[in-house]
C-alpha cells in the first residue's frame, strides 16, 4: 500500500506545471540521525518559501516567504521537534531537512518544494529505513536465534543485501522476504560463541548503500569458549578446570564427569571437587570450575561439565593433558643421563625447551636447550640443577614441568663409597696420632712435676748429712740393746 502512495505522490509531481523534479535515494540506520538533500541555486535575494511533506501524512515543515515556520503535529516529541532545516545554509541553497532520530514508520517518499518569486523546484526524496533486530534478545546457548534486517520502505526491483559478522562477510544462506511494504532478510542459526559480536546488514539499490548494526551475546558457558579445550598440568602439581557461566546466571544441578572412550560417561573422580567455601571464586554462583590438588597420570583424559539454564542442559567438553619428566638409566661407558618430556597428548604441541631454573623457580638462566630430550652428564654441575621443560604451541607456551635429577648409579656410588672410606681412614689416623701426641705431652708432664719435686726437697745437702746420721745413730742403738738383754 505504502509502495502504491509513494508511486502516485511521485507521478503526481512530475505532473506539475513548471516544476522540475529529482528523486533521491537515501538510507537510515532506525534511531539515528538522517539528511534529506534538498539543494538549488538562489535566484534572487528574497527569502524563498521552502515547504517539506510526506506522502499520505501531509507537512512536516515549511517557511513562509514572510519567515515564518510550521511543523507537523507528528514530528514533536514530548514538546521537541524532531525534524528541522538550519537557516544558515539557505545562503548557500542548502534547504535540506535534518531528522534528529529516524524511526520505521519515518521511512517513505518526501517532498521538498522550494518557490522562489515565479520558479517552483521540487526535489522527491525516497527515506528507507533500515533496523537489525535479534530474537530472543539474550539467546541462550544451543537455542534457536534470529538475526533480521528490515527495510521500511522495501522496493520495487532486486536490491543487493549483504550480512558482516564483526566486519567479515558471512556467507551462510538467508532467506529474503517482502511482506507488505518491507524487506526483510533473517539469519537462522543455533546459539552459539561463533555468532557472538557485530552484526552488520549493508544494503544496495540504484548505486546507494546504507547499513545497519546489532550486537549479539550469546549467554550460557563463557569458560571455557569452546569445546574440546586443552588444560596441561604436570604430574603431581594442582589444575583447575574452568567451568564459568555468564554473569548473573544459577545453573542448576551442576556436574563433572569424565568421558571414556566407547562407553558410558562417568562422574569425575572423587578426587575432583567444585571449588570449596574458603575459594573466593565460589562466592560466585555462575562459576562451577572443578580443581583437584595433585595430578595424577591416570587423571589424563576428557571432562564434561554441564549445568541447566531455564530447563536447558548445558554442557562443554575439556581435555586434561598430564605431562611428566621420564629421566633414562645411564649405561657404564657413558656417564650421562637423558631426560624426557612426556605429555599425554601432544597434537598442539610445536616446540620443546629445556631451561636451568632458580630453585625458587622464579628464574631461569643459561642456555636454552631445543627438542624433546635433554642430555646431561652426571659429573657435571649441571646435574645438580633443576631443569625445566617448557611446551609451546603456535599461540605461545602452553606449559612447563621441572625435575631435579636423583638418579643412583651403582658404580657411582662404588666410587662415593672408596672415597667415604678413604676418608674414614685419614680421619682414624688424625685421631690416633692426636690421641699419642696427648699421652706423650701428659708423661712429659709428670717427669717435669717429679724433677721439681725433686729440687724442692734435697735442695740443702747438710740437711741430708745430719738426717742420715741420725737415722745410722738410731739404728746402732736398737742393735746393742738387743744384745744387752739377758
Amino acid at each position: 500500500m505504502m509502495l502504491l502512495e509513494c508511486f502516485i505522490f511521485i507521478l503526481i509531481t512530475f505532473l506539475t506545471t513548471g516544476v522540475q523534479c529529482e528523486v533521491t535515494e537515501v538510507f537510515a540506520e532506525a534511531g539515528s540521525p538522517a539528511v534529506l538533500p534538498c539543494k538549488y541555486s538562489p535566484t534572487s535575494n528574497v527569502s524563498p518559501g521552502i515547504i517539506w511533506s510526506k506522502a499520505a501524512n501531509g507537512t512536516v515543515w515549511r517557511k513562509q516567504k514572510s519567515g515564518v515556520q510550521l511543523w507537523g503535529s507528528s514530528w514533536s516529541e514530548k514538546g521537541i521537534q524532531r525534524v528541522r532545516c538550519p537557516h544558515n545554509q539557505f545562503e548557500r541553497g542548502d534547504y535540506s531537512l535534518q531528522i534528529l532520530r529516524v524511526m520505521e514508520e519515518d521511512g517513505g517518499v518526501y517532498s521538498c518544494r522550494v518557490e522562489q518569486g515565479d520558479r517552483v523546484d521540487e526535489t522527491v526524496v525516497m527515506l528507507r529505513i533500515i533496523t537489525v533486530s535479534i530474537s530472543p534478545l539474550v539467546p541462550i546457548w544451543g537455542r534457536d536465534i534470529s538475526v533480521t534486517c528490515q527495510v521500511t520502505p522495501g522496493f520495487d526491483a532486486a536490491a543487493a543485501v549483504q550480512w558482516m559478522l564483526n566486519d567479515s562477510r558471512f556467507s551462510r544462506q538467508t532467506r529474503v522476504t517482502s511482506p507488505g511494504d518491507t524487506l526483510k532478510s533473517i539469519v537462522t542459526e543455533k546459539a552459539s560463541a561463533r555468532l557472538t559480536g557485530n552484526w552488520t546488514c549493508v544494503v544496495g539499490y540504484r548505486g546507494k548503500e546504507g547499513r545497519a548494526s546489532a550486537t549479539l551475546t550469546v549467554t550460557g558457558i563463557i569458560q571455557p569458549p569452546s569445546d574440546d579445550t586443552k588444560v596441561y598440568a604436570a604430574v603431581g602439581s594442582a589444575v583447575t578446570l574452568p567451568c564459568v557461566f555468564s554473569s548473573g546466571l544459577n545453573p542448576s544441578s551442576p556436574l563433572w564427569e569424565k568421558l571414556q572412550t566407547g562407553s558410558l560417561n562417568k562422574r569425575a573422580p572423587s578426587r575432583f571437587a567444585l571449588f570449596s567455601p574458603s575459594s573466593p571464586s565460589s562466592q560466585l554462583p555462575w562459576d562451577k570450575s572443578a580443581s583437584l590438588k595433585e595430578v595424577d597420570l591416570k587423571d589424563e583424559g576428557r571432562y564434561r561439565c554441564s549445568g541447566t539454564i531455564k530447563g536447558q542442559r548445558l554442557a562443554r567438553n575439556i581435555q586434561l593433558v598430564v605431562a611428566k619428566i621420564d629421566s633414562s638409566v645411564p649405561s657404564k661407558k657413558k656417564r650421562s643421563v637423558t631426560l624426557t618430556c612426556q605429555l599425554s597428548d601432544t597434537s598442539e604441541v610445536t616446540e620443546y625447551e629445556w631451561v636451568r631454573v632458580t630453585n625458587d623457580l622464579n628464574q631461569a638462566f643459561g642456555p636454552i636447550h631445543k627438542g624433546q630430550t635433554l642430555s646431561i652428564s652426571l659429573l657435571s654441575e649441571e646435574s645438580r640443577d633443576t631443569w625445566a621443560c617448557r611446551f609451546s604451541g603456535k599461540d605461545g607456551i602452553l606449559g612447563n614441568i621441572t625435575t631435579m635429577i636423583t638418579y643412583n648409579d651403582p658404580m657411582m656410588s662404588s666410587l662415593s663409597g672408596q672415597k667415604a672410606s678413604g676418608t674414614s681412614q685419614n680421619t682414624a689416623a688424625v685421631v690416633g696420632l692426636s690421641l699419642l701426641l696427648l699421652a706423650l705431652l701428659l708423661i712429659l708432664a709428670q717427669m717435669y712435676k717429679n724433677h721439681r719435686r725433686k729440687q724442692g726437697i734435697f735442695q740443702y745437702p747438710a740437711m741430708e748429712t745430719i738426717i742420715q746420721t741420725v737415722s745410722n745413730e738410731r739404728e746402732e742403738r736398737e742393735k746393742h740393746r738387743v744384745k744387752v738383754l739377758p
